[in-house]
């Protein structure tokens, strides 16, 4: 087993047919349906393809071509080291068709759901141990109290589900973030798995974050660097939903064309972070949400099914941060709050701090600070809110404030005038419009 940069145990690539422990006919018609789709013509370049070592993909080749699938062109590729060339015979275009006309997938060899979890296990988000110094570097551009530091560490080192909760505008979203950045490492996600025959597309370029690595050659017989190619080396994984997140959307996602599932939001997540912000804006009620969490964080396993019926388990291995501006008593019953492990209420800041976050914001924006606005700001102005400070209020005002400067055509400044024009964007009067 080797030991990567990220620090995680990589799969080992498979050293003959046997290893692979898939479904032997499985295996010869993706070969089929690769060299029919993709129209390659030598083992390395075949190899490749199916993102296998050369020795087990000849292996197949050699078997393709005892069922008379498979044949030799009897010439040699000039292009490719002058390697054999390869080409399908009738017999092999007839069942790569058939092959074609159940499932349309081809490519990557499928990891078998089985192995996968031995993989999940070697770079399990609950191995991870955040430090302060770490999360501090993570959060750096963030003014956070110490005392919120101290719930997150051992909330983010254990790997179990958060719920961050508070009014708007505070950061809840910045801090997932943050600790999202804390994690650093990575993991290795397969670009499909199998189960039961079936294949489910993992890998998804949207979500995961590829980390570009020394490529083995497939036609050497050195092993020492190897890892399984089936895996894309990856940072860990950062899966974010909104008020668009349904119970739908945790399902297993069939395409019905090329009869092949998409791994639901979750499973891509596997090794990394599922955060639900604005939890209590979905369609779903945030107690149907969490009840169809209560399993998986419980068990780090997920249930999934498959078209015909069946069910069957995978691994659940995500740290879950829920966010929202609800007080949690609002939206869950008590069972549901036992279930979420961490509970971290963010407030928003003290004067002193909120001071600290305006004089960064603005020395980063480019606008020196003035006494007496600030003055006119805390004394005139916040005492109409009872005072209660919001982290973007800062920027929301300095860029008010930048807005109407450049409008103006004059340079960046503040005043008692400007912080009065900023801030009556700020908030909408209430009052009744008169139809």
């Amino acid at each position: 087993m080797n030991m990567q940069p990220s620090g995680v145990l990589a799969p080992p690539a498979p050293r003959n047919l046997t290893e692979m422990k898939l479904p032997i006919v499985m295996m010869r018609d993706i070969l089929l349906k690769t060299v029919f789709r993709k129209n390659t013509d030598t083992a390395s370049e075949i190899a490749a393809a199916l993102c296998l070592p050369i020795q087990v993909t000849q292996e197949l080749i050699d078997m393709a071509r005892e069922q008379k699938l498979l044949e030799a062109t009897g010439t040699l590729n000039a292009n490719s080291g002058n390697e054999m060339g390869y080409q399908l015979t009738d017999a092999g275009k007839a069942r790569a068709m058939d092959a074609l006309s159940q499932s349309e997938y081809f490519g990557a060899m499928p990891v078998p759901l089985e192995v996968y979890r031995d993989q999940v296990e070697r770079q399990s988000i609950r191995n991870i141990q955040v430090t302060r110094e770490q999360l501090v570097g993570a959060m750096g551009h963030l003014v956070l109290p110490d005392s919120l530091l101290d719930h997150l560490g051992p909330a983010v080192s254990a790997g179990r589900s958060i719920l961050m909760y508070g009014p708007p505008g505070n950061g809840k979203s910045s801090i997932s973030n943050g600790i999202r950045d804390a994690l650093g490492d990575r993991v290795f996600v397969p670009r499909a798995i199998e189960y039961s025959g079936q294949v489910i597309t993992v890998y998804d370029p949207i979500v995961h974050n590829a980390v570009e690595m020394e490529q083995d050659d497939p036609t050497s017989l050195r092993r020492a660097k190897r890892f399984d190619s089936r895996y894309v080396c990856c940072e860990r994984p950062t899966v974010i939903t909104g008020g668009e997140l349904s119970l739908k959307m945790l399902d297993l996602v069939y395409n019905p064309t090329a009869r092949t599932y998409q791994a639901p939001l979750q499973l891509k997540s596997t090794g990394g972070i599922f955060i639900v912000d604005d939890l209590g804006r979905q369609e779903e009620p945030p107690q149907a949400l969490i009840n169809r969490w209560i399993v998986p964080l419980e068990e780090s396993k997920d249930i999934l099914g498959l078209q015909s019926g069946e069910k069957f388990e995978v691994p659940f291995d995500t740290l879950v941060i829920f966010s929202t501006n609800f007080h949690p008593n609002e939206i869950f019953d008590q069972a549901a709050l036992r279930r979420i492990f961490f509970k971290i209420k963010i407030d928003g800041p003290k004067q002193e701090d909120y001071l600290k976050i305006f004089a960064m914001v603005a020395r980063k924006k480019g606008m020196p600070l003035d006494e007496a606005a600030l003055v006119h700001l805390l004394k005139v102005k916040y005492p109409t809110i009872n005072n209660i400070y919001a982290n973007y209020q800062p920027v929301f005002l300095i860029d008010q404030m930048i807005a109407i400067c450049e409008f103006e055509g004059i340079p960046y400044q503040m005043s008692p005038e400007l912080i009065d024009r900023a801030w009556a964007n700020m908030f909408v009067k209430d009052e009744k419009i008169v139809k």
